[in-house]
């Protein structure tokens, strides 16, 4: 199993080197990971003992976060060993101060694995949500440190749970501890007779409270707020087919403002975007305190804003929903205010969770999105109750970073 494994992880590895020729994210991780033993070896305590913690991008770093600062709060003599898979995670967070050790994980070969362990000396192994490499797992389940995967969701489609995913499947079996975020999930894995499993919940609602308690200052978003008493609507992640039912109603509506920041903000796609917006708009880079003031939209073309600029929102819209999948839900729904989505939801437990108590809104097409706002628009107490259904659902549902580490440590 580990030489059939061994082999997929060395292809993997080549054609990510392959890749470095025409993608720039490619060529990022692989001059990431050429530089990575250098910088282990001086940065890495060679007595070892370190809490590992893997994560594949920044969403799972997110998810992962409220752990790491529960266990420097509560053990802060533990040192923390943190890799990242994809270069958008590591290059945003490889200065985070919470951890001792940041850095790539190296290809997902036997060799590697090996190696890996032997330097770091984890004392346990944590990965988030779902970054499974089998060389790395059964090494850690060979050496028999403690290993567990946290914030999980398990569905009948994945790899898994098909007839010809037996192999796969017993990866599941190098974790001690399965911590999943619903019912489902641990009913399906009672199935296959894994059953060392705990329903706790998602750490990232732990990670979105936090966030909201402490928000970034915005003092130009707060002088734009101030200097008219419209509904704003904040539109975050948004992609083209949400941006056009956006802007539709933005620009038939005077009486509402809009901040929108989309997924992706490289120069041709926020002229392509603007050439639709019909009313006053800036873009945030080029704003001043009082540029600002004179304009209906605010188009953001930065990183790290979107989770404090939803406490301004009336109405927030999460982008995705008319491709993929949705984003990031909690972080809107935080702050008590209704959160509309399109219908790409179904494999994301907050955006059900959030339809099923009232917060959420899901919207098919323009005229469902207008009748929605234009509702609560009318009828404050619709606005209010949607409003705190949001809140309620995330605060009910928080705690799941502290059920993890107490179990972990058996506090």
């Amino acid at each position: 199993m580990k030489l059939f494994y061994n082999f997929i992880g060395n292809v993997y590895s080549f054609l990510i080197k392959c890749a470095i020729f025409f993608s720039p994210k490619a060529k990022m991780m692989q001059k990431g990971r050429w530089r990575l033993w250098k910088k282990l070896k001086s940065e890495l305590d060679t007595q070892g003992g370190y809490i590992w913690i893997h994560v594949s991008s920044l969403g799972e770093f997110e998810q992962g976060r409220p752990l790491i600062e529960r266990i420097k709060r509560d053990y802060p003599s533990e040192k923390i060993m943190l890799t990242f898979f994809s270069p958008s995670g590591y290059e945003v967070r490889k200065s985070y101060e919470l951890a001792d050790v940041i850095s790539y994980l190296p290809a997902d070969t036997i060799l590697n694995a090996k190696k890996f362990l032997n330097m770091v000396k984890p004392k346990m192994a944590i990965f988030i949500k779902y970054d499974f490499w089998p060389c790395f797992l059964l090494e850690l389940k060979d050496r028999q440190i403690p290993t567990y995967l946290v914030s999980a969701i398990f569905r009948p489609s994945q790899l898994f749970f098909r007839w010809y995913g037996k192999m796969y499947r017993y990866l599941l079996t190098c974790f001690d501890k399965l911590y999943v975020q619903n019912d489902a999930s641990k009913e399906l894995l009672a199935k296959y007779k894994i059953t060392n499993v705990d329903v706790v919940g998602d750490t990232r609602l732990d990670r979105v409270i936090k966030i909201s308690q402490n928000g970034k200052e915005l003092p130009m978003f707060d002088k734009w707020v101030e200097s008219s008493n419209t509904p704003i609507i904040v539109a975050g992640s948004t992609w083209p087919p949400d941006e056009k039912i956006l802007l539709n109603y933005f620009n038939k509506h005077p009486n509402v403002r809009l901040i929108l920041a989309p997924h992706e903000f490289d120069d041709e796609r926020i002229l392509k975007l603007t050439s639709f917006v019909k009313r006053p708009f800036i873009r945030f880079s080029d704003a001043n305190s009082k540029s600002i003031l004179k304009k209906d939209c605010i188009i953001v073309d930065s990183f790290g804003l979107l989770s404090s600029l939803y406490r301004y929102a009336t109405f927030a819209y999460v982008g995705g929903g008319f491709g993929k999948g949705i984003h990031n839900t909690p972080e809107a729904a935080v702050y008590g205010i209704p959160v509309f989505f399109g219908p790409e939801h179904h494999k994301f437990k907050e955006a059900l969770g959030l339809l099923e108590s009232g917060g959420g809104i899901c919207i098919h097409d323009q005229e469902e999105f207008d009748r929605y706002v234009d509702d609560m628009l009318m009828h404050k107490y619709k606005l209010e109750s949607a409003g705190k259904a949001s809140h309620d659902y995330i605060y009910a549902n928080a705690g799941a970073a502290d059920k993890v580490i107490n179990d972990i440590f058996k506090k």
